[in-house]
């Protein structure tokens, strides 16, 4: 076996274990909306957010203190303001918002265009340019979700779909730059420094918000607020931001289309709802997408 070919053995072996990581971080957050659901049967909206980006920032803070992390260099926190501002408040607070009115189906194909908005992010920050076929297959995917989108919305987006799409384009930023982070420092401590920075915001959040809106602390409610806070605030990020750093945000980004329709499966299992008839048949198509992804090169 000759050096260039251990090296590229090794290469598709880091870029599989990427694409792995990056799996698993779907999977986690393919339940944050059941999830948050759940947790809104004992939390109003904004005391589901706040409480669950304080919970989320304590332990991240715990982490950091724990293994001794030094407090990045100046030129990272506009990056992990970026993502403390868009995955940390403004994704869970629109969605959560938009969860009120919207089924957990309806509302995960909407946010099913995150893949193509996180990849056109990532190509305008770090002025990468995928290919042709990447982008053919990555809008094809989104195009599919749309439709699907406006299916099941017979044609007309509700009020709670302009909070969906608003989290997206939020989301998108802070998935974008918390994979160039990546590159610079271990996941994990991307999303744990993004909780912290975001800490004050979210207190003030939860302290004013619960005066106003009731608690009730059924089983359920404490499930879904220990998941969304402990594995889509946090452990989930820490799969997915190693993923993105080995195999890049736009690749990594486009993974992430099977997410909807994972949440479809627990929306029926853990809900008991009934998503369109066109769900299998987007499943497919979107696979597919997934596949041609995967195999363009940036």
């Amino acid at each position: 076996m000759t050096v260039q070919d251990s090296a590229t053995r090794t290469r598709e072996t880091a870029e599989s274990g990427g694409a792995l990581l990056a799996a698993l971080g779907v999977v986690s957050f393919s339940a944050s909306f059941p999830a948050t659901v759940w947790a809104l049967e004992g939390f109003g909206p904004w005391t589901a957010t706040g409480l669950r980006g304080v919970l989320a920032g304590l332990l991240a803070g715990a982490c950091l203190i724990g293994f001794r992390v030094p407090v990045p260099e100046r030129r990272h926190w506009p990056g992990l303001l970026t993502v403390a501002g868009g995955c940390v408040l403004g994704f869970p607070l629109l969605t959560t918002l938009a969860l009120q009115t919207s089924s957990t189906a309806h509302s995960a194909v909407v946010i099913g265009v995150l893949p193509l908005a996180t990849a056109a992010t990532s190509a305008a920050i770090t002025g990468r340019r995928p290919s042709r076929l990447f982008w053919s297959a990555a809008l094809t995917g989104a195009a599919v979700v749309i439709g699907f989108t406006l299916y099941q919305s017979h044609g007309e987006p509700a009020v709670g779909d302009l909070y969906l799409f608003g989290a997206l384009l939020v989301c998108a930023a802070g998935y974008a730059e918390g994979g160039r982070l990546s590159c610079h420092m271990p996941g994990w401590q991307v999303i744990a420094w993004g909780a912290v920075a975001a800490l004050p915001v979210m207190a003030t959040t939860t302290a004013l918000a619960l005066p106003s809106e009731p608690v009730r602390l059924t089983a359920d409610a404490v499930i879904g607020m220990t998941y969304i806070a402990g594995v889509s605030q946090f452990a989930g990020f820490v799969l997915w931001y190693r993923g993105m750093a080995a195999i890049g945000v736009a690749r990594a980004s486009q993974i992430q289309l099977a997410q909807p329709l994972v949440t479809l499966v627990w929306a029926v299992w853990l809900m008991g709802e009934h998503p369109s008839p066109l769900a299998p048949v987007t499943a497919l198509v979107v696979l597919a997408c997934i596949a041609a992804t995967q195999r363009a090169r940036s």
